[in-house]
Protein backbone atom coordinates (compact mmCIF):
# COMPACT_ATOMS: atom_id res chain seq x y z
CA UNK A 1 0.00 0.00 0.00
CA UNK A 2 2.87 2.53 -0.18
CA UNK A 3 3.69 2.72 -3.97
CA UNK A 4 0.21 2.89 -5.03
CA UNK A 5 -0.46 4.97 -8.36
CA UNK A 6 -3.12 7.51 -9.27
CA UNK A 7 -4.53 5.15 -11.94
CA UNK A 8 -5.04 2.55 -8.75
CA UNK A 9 -6.40 5.00 -6.14
CA UNK A 10 -8.93 5.88 -8.34
CA UNK A 11 -9.73 2.55 -10.03
CA UNK A 12 -9.55 0.55 -7.19
CA UNK A 13 -9.76 2.10 -3.70
CA UNK A 14 -11.86 5.37 -4.59
CA UNK A 15 -15.95 5.76 -4.02
CA UNK A 16 -16.99 2.45 -2.58
CA UNK A 17 -20.30 2.60 -1.53
CA UNK A 18 -19.83 -0.87 0.72
CA UNK A 19 -16.70 -2.15 2.18
CA UNK A 20 -16.87 -5.72 3.26
CA UNK A 21 -13.79 -6.76 4.94
CA UNK A 22 -12.98 -10.71 4.65
CA UNK A 23 -12.83 -12.45 1.57
CA UNK A 24 -14.58 -15.81 2.95
CA UNK A 25 -17.50 -17.07 2.07
CA UNK A 26 -19.86 -14.93 4.07
CA UNK A 27 -18.27 -11.87 3.10
CA UNK A 28 -18.05 -12.44 -0.53
CA UNK A 29 -21.64 -13.80 -0.90
CA UNK A 30 -22.49 -10.61 1.06
CA UNK A 31 -21.19 -8.55 -1.61
CA UNK A 32 -22.24 -10.73 -4.72
CA UNK A 33 -26.00 -10.14 -3.03
CA UNK A 34 -25.62 -6.63 -2.04
CA UNK A 35 -24.74 -6.10 -6.10
CA UNK A 36 -28.17 -8.36 -6.64
CA UNK A 37 -29.87 -6.16 -4.38
CA UNK A 38 -28.27 -2.91 -5.27
CA UNK A 39 -27.04 -3.33 -9.23
CA UNK A 40 -25.34 0.55 -9.15
CA UNK A 41 -23.51 -0.17 -5.85
CA UNK A 42 -19.87 -0.07 -5.94
CA UNK A 43 -18.77 -3.11 -3.60
CA UNK A 44 -14.93 -3.37 -2.39
CA UNK A 45 -14.00 -6.23 -0.48
CA UNK A 46 -10.65 -6.31 1.50
CA UNK A 47 -8.63 -9.22 2.43
CA UNK A 48 -5.34 -9.11 3.76
CA UNK A 49 -4.25 -12.31 2.87
CA UNK A 50 -3.62 -14.24 -0.63
CA UNK A 51 -6.44 -16.25 0.48
CA UNK A 52 -8.48 -15.89 3.53
CA UNK A 53 -7.38 -17.56 6.45
CA UNK A 54 -10.08 -18.66 9.14
CA UNK A 55 -12.17 -21.57 7.82
CA UNK A 56 -13.26 -20.62 4.42
CA UNK A 57 -10.83 -22.53 2.21
CA UNK A 58 -9.12 -24.76 5.06
CA UNK A 59 -12.61 -26.48 6.37
CA UNK A 60 -13.00 -30.11 5.48
CA UNK A 61 -15.58 -29.51 3.10
CA UNK A 62 -18.80 -30.78 5.19
CA UNK A 63 -22.50 -29.89 4.06
CA UNK A 64 -24.31 -30.83 7.19
CA UNK A 65 -26.17 -29.13 9.75
CA UNK A 66 -25.93 -31.35 12.90
CA UNK A 67 -25.82 -35.13 13.93
CA UNK A 68 -28.22 -36.10 16.81
CA UNK A 69 -25.49 -35.61 19.19
CA UNK A 70 -24.69 -32.17 18.36
CA UNK A 71 -28.62 -31.40 17.73
CA UNK A 72 -29.11 -32.56 21.84
CA UNK A 73 -26.47 -30.90 23.24
CA UNK A 74 -27.53 -27.57 21.01
CA UNK A 75 -30.90 -28.03 22.18
CA UNK A 76 -29.89 -28.36 25.51
CA UNK A 77 -27.82 -25.10 25.52
CA UNK A 78 -31.04 -23.04 24.27
CA UNK A 79 -34.66 -24.08 23.54
CA UNK A 80 -36.17 -26.05 21.22
CA UNK A 81 -37.40 -23.23 19.31
CA UNK A 82 -33.73 -21.96 19.02
CA UNK A 83 -32.34 -24.99 17.93
CA UNK A 84 -35.18 -25.05 14.50
CA UNK A 85 -33.99 -21.67 14.11
CA UNK A 86 -30.77 -22.64 13.77
CA UNK A 87 -30.97 -25.45 11.67
CA UNK A 88 -33.55 -23.74 9.52
CA UNK A 89 -30.67 -20.94 9.01
CA UNK A 90 -27.93 -23.88 8.11
CA UNK A 91 -30.26 -25.61 5.75
CA UNK A 92 -31.13 -22.36 4.04
CA UNK A 93 -27.53 -21.37 3.85
CA UNK A 94 -26.81 -24.60 2.08
CA UNK A 95 -29.62 -24.38 -0.04
CA UNK A 96 -28.29 -20.50 -0.98
CA UNK A 97 -24.44 -21.65 -1.92
CA UNK A 98 -25.95 -24.78 -3.84
CA UNK A 99 -28.13 -22.53 -5.56
CA UNK A 100 -25.89 -19.53 -6.46
CA UNK A 101 -22.99 -21.37 -7.58
CA UNK A 102 -24.50 -24.73 -8.63
CA UNK A 103 -23.71 -28.52 -6.97
CA UNK A 104 -21.49 -29.69 -10.34
CA UNK A 105 -19.07 -26.11 -9.69
CA UNK A 106 -18.91 -26.69 -6.27
CA UNK A 107 -18.54 -30.68 -6.26
CA UNK A 108 -21.19 -30.87 -4.09
CA UNK A 109 -22.35 -34.85 -3.27
CA UNK A 110 -25.50 -35.85 -1.45
CA UNK A 111 -23.54 -38.72 0.19
CA UNK A 112 -24.97 -38.52 3.64
CA UNK A 113 -23.39 -38.29 7.32
CA UNK A 114 -22.45 -40.52 9.97
CA UNK A 115 -21.56 -40.01 13.61
CA UNK A 116 -19.79 -43.27 15.37
CA UNK A 117 -20.07 -44.49 18.05
CA UNK A 118 -17.46 -46.16 20.86
CA UNK A 119 -18.15 -48.72 23.25
CA UNK A 120 -17.36 -46.41 26.01
CA UNK A 121 -20.11 -44.30 24.70
CA UNK A 122 -22.91 -46.74 24.47
CA UNK A 123 -24.99 -44.47 26.77
CA UNK A 124 -24.88 -41.54 24.86
CA UNK A 125 -25.07 -44.16 21.64
CA UNK A 126 -28.70 -45.57 23.26
CA UNK A 127 -30.20 -41.64 23.80
CA UNK A 128 -29.20 -40.95 20.51
CA UNK A 129 -30.36 -43.97 18.65
CA UNK A 130 -33.70 -43.41 21.14
CA UNK A 131 -33.86 -39.74 19.65
CA UNK A 132 -34.45 -40.94 15.88
CA UNK A 133 -37.78 -40.09 15.63
CA UNK A 134 -37.68 -37.11 17.99
CA UNK A 135 -35.40 -35.43 15.42
CA UNK A 136 -37.27 -36.52 12.42
CA UNK A 137 -40.81 -35.10 13.58
CA UNK A 138 -38.92 -32.03 14.53
CA UNK A 139 -36.68 -31.64 11.74
CA UNK A 140 -39.54 -32.69 8.99
CA UNK A 141 -40.38 -29.37 8.27
CA UNK A 142 -37.39 -27.88 8.01
CA UNK A 143 -35.81 -30.36 5.87
CA UNK A 144 -38.83 -31.24 3.74
CA UNK A 145 -39.22 -34.93 4.59
CA UNK A 146 -39.29 -37.17 7.90
CA UNK A 147 -36.49 -40.19 6.59
CA UNK A 148 -33.32 -37.50 7.96
CA UNK A 149 -32.00 -40.08 10.56
CA UNK A 150 -31.79 -43.45 10.68
CA UNK A 151 -28.98 -46.38 12.50
CA UNK A 152 -27.52 -47.94 9.90
CA UNK A 153 -24.46 -49.61 12.46
CA UNK A 154 -24.91 -52.72 9.91
CA UNK A 155 -23.28 -51.31 7.51
CA UNK A 156 -20.00 -50.43 9.96
CA UNK A 157 -17.78 -54.02 8.85
CA UNK A 158 -18.40 -53.04 5.53
CA UNK A 159 -16.39 -50.17 6.01
CA UNK A 160 -14.08 -51.43 7.89
CA UNK A 161 -13.50 -48.97 10.58
CA UNK A 162 -12.57 -50.04 13.94
CA UNK A 163 -13.11 -49.36 17.43
CA UNK A 164 -17.15 -48.14 16.66
CA UNK A 165 -19.85 -50.07 17.73
CA UNK A 166 -22.87 -47.49 16.50
CA UNK A 167 -23.37 -45.48 13.38
CA UNK A 168 -26.23 -43.10 12.71
CA UNK A 169 -26.81 -41.40 9.29
CA UNK A 170 -27.88 -37.90 8.69
CA UNK A 171 -29.10 -38.95 5.22
CA UNK A 172 -29.19 -34.90 4.58
CA UNK A 173 -25.97 -34.18 4.47
CA UNK A 174 -23.11 -34.13 2.12
CA UNK A 175 -20.00 -33.03 1.36
CA UNK A 176 -17.67 -30.33 -1.13
CA UNK A 177 -15.30 -29.12 -2.38
CA UNK A 178 -13.72 -26.29 -0.39
CA UNK A 179 -11.54 -25.39 -3.08
CA UNK A 180 -13.94 -25.32 -5.96
CA UNK A 181 -16.06 -23.20 -4.04
CA UNK A 182 -13.73 -20.39 -3.08
CA UNK A 183 -12.57 -20.34 -6.48
CA UNK A 184 -16.29 -20.33 -7.83
CA UNK A 185 -17.16 -17.31 -5.35
CA UNK A 186 -14.34 -15.38 -6.24
CA UNK A 187 -15.31 -15.69 -10.09
CA UNK A 188 -18.57 -14.77 -9.61
CA UNK A 189 -18.05 -11.75 -7.45
CA UNK A 190 -15.75 -10.18 -10.05
CA UNK A 191 -18.43 -11.23 -12.63
CA UNK A 192 -21.18 -9.29 -10.54
CA UNK A 193 -18.84 -6.00 -10.72
CA UNK A 194 -17.55 -6.36 -7.07
CA UNK A 195 -13.89 -5.16 -6.70
CA UNK A 196 -11.52 -7.83 -4.89
CA UNK A 197 -8.45 -6.71 -3.21
CA UNK A 198 -5.84 -9.45 -1.54
CA UNK A 199 -2.92 -7.94 0.88
CA UNK A 200 -4.86 -5.22 2.51
CA UNK A 201 -4.89 -5.57 6.31
CA UNK A 202 -7.31 -3.67 7.60
CA UNK A 203 -6.30 -1.64 10.89
CA UNK A 204 -9.24 0.16 12.17
CA UNK A 205 -12.94 0.45 11.11
CA UNK A 206 -15.29 3.44 12.90
CA UNK A 207 -18.82 4.10 11.76
CA UNK A 208 -20.48 7.55 11.85
CA UNK A 209 -23.96 9.50 10.53
CA UNK A 210 -22.13 10.60 7.38
CA UNK A 211 -20.34 7.03 6.63
CA UNK A 212 -17.42 4.52 7.63
CA UNK A 213 -13.33 4.80 8.25
CA UNK A 214 -11.28 1.94 7.28
CA UNK A 215 -7.38 2.48 8.00
CA UNK A 216 -5.27 0.49 6.38
CA UNK A 217 -1.58 0.71 6.27
CA UNK A 218 -0.89 4.30 4.88
CA UNK A 219 -3.96 4.65 3.65
CA UNK A 220 -7.26 5.56 4.84
CA UNK A 221 -10.84 5.31 3.19
CA UNK A 222 -14.33 6.12 3.35
CA UNK A 223 -17.45 4.53 2.40
CA UNK A 224 -21.05 4.90 2.75
CA UNK A 225 -21.36 1.55 4.46
CA UNK A 226 -19.18 -1.36 6.11
CA UNK A 227 -19.46 -5.12 6.87
CA UNK A 228 -16.98 -6.48 8.85
CA UNK A 229 -17.23 -10.15 8.08
CA UNK A 230 -13.95 -11.79 9.64
CA UNK A 231 -15.48 -14.36 11.77
CA UNK A 232 -12.48 -15.54 14.38
CA UNK A 233 -10.50 -12.49 13.85
CA UNK A 234 -13.76 -9.73 14.64
CA UNK A 235 -12.58 -9.33 17.60
CA UNK A 236 -9.64 -7.76 16.27
CA UNK A 237 -11.10 -4.77 14.84
CA UNK A 238 -14.76 -4.60 17.66
CA UNK A 239 -13.11 -6.48 21.45
CA UNK A 240 -16.68 -6.66 22.01
CA UNK A 241 -18.44 -8.56 20.21
CA UNK A 242 -18.94 -12.30 21.55
CA UNK A 243 -16.88 -14.29 19.39
CA UNK A 244 -14.21 -16.82 20.85
CA UNK A 245 -11.57 -18.03 18.21
CA UNK A 246 -11.70 -22.02 17.82
CA UNK A 247 -8.61 -23.79 15.81
CA UNK A 248 -9.37 -26.71 14.17
CA UNK A 249 -6.16 -28.97 12.58
CA UNK A 250 -6.54 -30.93 9.79
CA UNK A 251 -4.68 -33.55 7.60
CA UNK A 252 -4.70 -35.32 4.43
CA UNK A 253 -3.10 -38.46 3.48
CA UNK A 254 -1.11 -39.74 0.66
CA UNK A 255 -3.61 -41.24 -2.10
CA UNK A 256 -4.38 -44.92 -0.86
CA UNK A 257 -6.09 -47.17 -3.82
CA UNK A 258 -9.02 -48.87 -3.35
CA UNK A 259 -10.35 -46.73 -0.16
CA UNK A 260 -14.24 -46.66 0.37
CA UNK A 261 -15.49 -44.40 2.43
CA UNK A 262 -18.70 -43.07 1.46
CA UNK A 263 -19.91 -40.11 3.12
CA UNK A 264 -18.48 -37.77 5.91
CA UNK A 265 -17.78 -39.22 9.40
CA UNK A 266 -18.03 -37.49 12.72
CA UNK A 267 -16.31 -39.18 15.60
CA UNK A 268 -16.33 -38.04 19.42
CA UNK A 269 -19.28 -36.01 19.73
CA UNK A 270 -18.13 -34.06 16.03
CA UNK A 271 -15.08 -33.17 17.63
CA UNK A 272 -13.40 -34.84 14.71
CA UNK A 273 -14.29 -35.71 11.73
CA UNK A 274 -13.05 -37.37 8.39
CA UNK A 275 -14.01 -37.99 4.89
CA UNK A 276 -12.77 -39.62 1.70
CA UNK A 277 -10.95 -37.10 -0.77
CA UNK A 278 -10.25 -38.40 -4.30
CA UNK A 279 -8.02 -41.65 -2.99
CA UNK A 280 -7.29 -39.72 0.27
CA UNK A 281 -8.13 -39.54 3.61
CA UNK A 282 -8.89 -36.30 5.16
CA UNK A 283 -9.11 -35.89 9.13
CA UNK A 284 -9.31 -33.25 11.78
CA UNK A 285 -10.52 -31.66 14.85
CA UNK A 286 -9.33 -32.98 18.16
CA UNK A 287 -9.34 -29.22 19.44
CA UNK A 288 -11.25 -30.29 22.53
CA UNK A 289 -8.12 -32.24 23.70
CA UNK A 290 -7.02 -28.63 24.84
CA UNK A 291 -9.61 -26.19 24.41
CA UNK A 292 -7.33 -23.36 25.69
CA UNK A 293 -4.47 -23.66 23.69
CA UNK A 294 -6.61 -23.87 20.32
CA UNK A 295 -8.90 -21.02 21.10
CA UNK A 296 -6.62 -18.67 19.34
CA UNK A 297 -6.36 -17.09 15.87
CA UNK A 298 -2.52 -18.06 15.05
CA UNK A 299 -2.10 -21.16 12.34
CA UNK A 300 -0.06 -23.62 13.93
CA UNK A 301 -0.08 -27.56 14.71
CA UNK A 302 0.70 -29.23 18.14
CA UNK A 303 1.69 -32.08 18.80
CA UNK A 304 -0.61 -33.64 21.27
CA UNK A 305 -3.83 -32.94 18.13
CA UNK A 306 -1.68 -34.20 15.71
CA UNK A 307 -0.35 -37.06 17.32
CA UNK A 308 -4.37 -38.02 17.97
CA UNK A 309 -5.12 -37.41 14.58
CA UNK A 310 -2.69 -39.65 13.49
CA UNK A 311 -3.46 -42.39 16.34
CA UNK A 312 -7.02 -42.47 14.76
CA UNK A 313 -6.41 -42.68 11.19
CA UNK A 314 -3.76 -45.92 12.18
CA UNK A 315 -6.19 -47.31 15.09
CA UNK A 316 -9.69 -46.71 13.47
CA UNK A 317 -9.99 -45.17 10.20
CA UNK A 318 -7.49 -47.55 8.43
CA UNK A 319 -7.23 -50.36 10.88
CA UNK A 320 -3.26 -51.84 10.61
CA UNK A 321 -2.26 -49.55 7.85
CA UNK A 322 0.00 -46.66 8.33
CA UNK A 323 0.02 -43.98 5.17
CA UNK A 324 2.15 -41.21 4.42
CA UNK A 325 0.80 -37.74 5.67
CA UNK A 326 1.08 -35.41 2.63
CA UNK A 327 -0.93 -32.12 3.89
CA UNK A 328 -1.22 -30.75 7.72
CA UNK A 329 -2.66 -27.70 8.20
CA UNK A 330 -4.79 -25.35 10.33
CA UNK A 331 -8.11 -23.23 9.88
CA UNK A 332 -9.97 -20.99 12.61
CA UNK A 333 -13.74 -21.34 13.32
CA UNK A 334 -15.74 -18.64 15.65
CA UNK A 335 -17.77 -19.83 18.81
CA UNK A 336 -20.39 -17.91 21.14
CA UNK A 337 -22.43 -18.41 24.16
CA UNK A 338 -25.24 -18.03 21.67
CA UNK A 339 -26.12 -20.82 18.74
CA UNK A 340 -27.10 -18.26 16.32
CA UNK A 341 -24.31 -15.84 14.42
CA UNK A 342 -24.06 -11.69 14.87
CA UNK A 343 -25.74 -10.13 12.16
CA UNK A 344 -26.29 -6.50 12.99
CA UNK A 345 -25.53 -2.86 12.75
CA UNK A 346 -23.42 -2.54 15.91
CA UNK A 347 -22.21 1.53 14.50
CA UNK A 348 -24.13 3.75 12.09
CA UNK A 349 -23.14 2.30 9.11
CA UNK A 350 -21.27 -0.26 10.38
CA UNK A 351 -22.61 -3.77 9.91
CA UNK A 352 -21.03 -7.65 11.22
CA UNK A 353 -21.83 -10.46 10.37
CA UNK A 354 -19.68 -13.38 12.31
CA UNK A 355 -19.91 -16.22 14.38
CA UNK A 356 -20.83 -19.60 12.74
CA UNK A 357 -20.62 -21.52 15.48
CA UNK A 358 -17.99 -24.13 13.31
CA UNK A 359 -20.64 -24.06 10.97
CA UNK A 360 -19.24 -22.31 8.25
CA UNK A 361 -20.18 -24.02 5.14
CA UNK A 362 -23.63 -24.41 6.06
CA UNK A 363 -24.33 -21.02 7.92
CA UNK A 364 -22.29 -18.98 5.23
CA UNK A 365 -24.32 -17.87 2.28
CA UNK A 366 -27.33 -17.63 4.71
CA UNK A 367 -25.38 -15.22 6.55
CA UNK A 368 -24.20 -13.68 3.51
CA UNK A 369 -27.90 -12.97 1.97
CA UNK A 370 -29.13 -11.44 5.79
CA UNK A 371 -25.95 -9.06 5.89
CA UNK A 372 -26.98 -7.46 2.30
CA UNK A 373 -30.56 -7.36 3.14
CA UNK A 374 -30.07 -5.06 6.45
CA UNK A 375 -27.42 -3.12 4.68
CA UNK A 376 -30.15 -2.96 1.75
CA UNK A 377 -33.15 -1.55 4.46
Amino acid sequence: MKNLSYWEHQTFLQGADVVIVGAGLVGLTAAIYTRQLRPTARVLVLERDVLPNGASTKNAGFACFGSISELLEQEQRGSTDDLLRVVQARWEGLRRLRELLGDQTIGYRPEGGFELFRPQEAELAATCQAHIDYYNALLAPVIGHTNIFRDVSTHLSALGLSGATVMLENTAEGSLDTGWMMQALLQCAWTAGVTVLHGCSVLAVEGGPNGVRVQLENLELTAGQMLVATNAFSRQLLPELDVVPGRGQVLVTEPIPGLRLPGTFHYDKGYTYFRQVGERVLLGGGRNLDFQTEETTEPGLTPRVQQYLEQLLYEVILPGRRPRIDYRWSGVMAFGQELEPIIREVQPGLFVAVRCNGMGVAMGAGSGWQAAQLMNS
